[in-house]
């Protein structure tokens, strides 16, 4: 690796984590008392990942299985989630957001969106459009789908 690809590492793992935090720090204060941030990475999990199981959910999220479906049975209590019988395996089951759920999950973001701008409005427009262009960049290296470094540096 080239000493200019380990500096751009060593600067991701520097700032990331910071803007995380602020993110994060931001998500609990306007949250609500009903939900958590597990709670609300996995309504966002779900918007993603509609249908998915409750392991599939539980690995993204971190928790152990029956931790994951305890905490599952209250967002389906409070009608954020609902569960869904597999129609090809009688033994799992899906998990889908309801309305209200999209809707938690929404406010969330738009609070936090708002934050973000807040922060932000301070940069000038040059440094603004090149975070965008270096967000641009590294989206495809790390939403999964990701074939190859030539489609990154388009």
């Amino acid at each position: 690796m080239s000493s200019s690809t380990n500096s751009c590492a060593h600067e991701v793992l520097e700032v990331v984590p910071l803007i995380m935090r602020a993110m994060v720090s931001e998500i609990r204060r306007h949250r609500g008392p009903d939900l958590s941030v597990p709670q609300l990475r996995t309504l966002a999990f779900l918007n993603l990942h509609e249908g998915a199981c409750l392991s599939e959910v539980a690995e993204h999220i971190g928790l152990t299985l029956p931790s994951m479906s305890k905490m599952v049975d209250g967002l389906v209590a409070r009608t954020f989630v609902l569960r869904h019988p597999d129609t090809n395996d009688r033994r799992r089951v899906t998990l889908a957001l309801t309305e209200g759920g999209r809707g938690a999950l929404q406010a969330a973001r738009e609070t936090t969106q708002a934050f973000l701008a807040g922060r932000l409005a301070a940069l000038p427009e040059s440094q603004l459009a090149a975070i965008v262009k270096a967000l641009g960049v590294l989206r495809p290296l790390f939403d999964g789908g990701h074939e190859s470094n030539d489609q990154a540096s388009r």
